[in-house]
């Protein structure tokens, strides 16, 4: 996860895509834009998704697959796509972590356990 961090972080700095840290006013503008960008890139998977469920639906219908069948196929057609947009939206969200000094390996182990050790309400 660091390594990824700091691959972002050169990586934004040379395409000149990071979060402005001019001032307050031009911070909140690229912070907003970059969430929206995520926001965007988020509802990309969710799209790919609905492609794997509609080729899905039409492999059992037209191609006579079983069910089981056109969704291990569709999941594959869609595989690399769905993997570019999660891609996508892992580098806004880095981004984030980078523009607020966050080590994101730190946090997500820490956040894990915490979740672990969470009482599940619902059992």
């Amino acid at each position: 996860m660091r390594d990824i961090q700091l691959f972002l972080k050169t990586f934004q700095k040379e395409m000149d895509w990071e979060i402005s840290n001019e001032n307050y006013k031009e911070s909140k503008s690229s912070i907003l834009n970059n969430y929206m960008l995520l926001t965007t890139e988020v509802s990309e998977v969710a799209e790919e998704f609905r492609s794997i469920f509609n080729k899905t639906i039409k492999l059992v219908k037209e191609e006579g697959y079983s069910e089981n069948e056109a969704f291990k196929t569709a999941k594959e057609m869609h595989k690399d796509n769905i993997g570019k947009e999660i891609s996508d939206c892992i580098a806004y969200l880095v981004k984030f972590a980078n523009y607020l000094d966050i080590d994101l390996e730190d946090s997500f182990y820490s956040k894990m356990e915490e979740v672990r050790t969470r009482v599940n309400k619902d059992q």
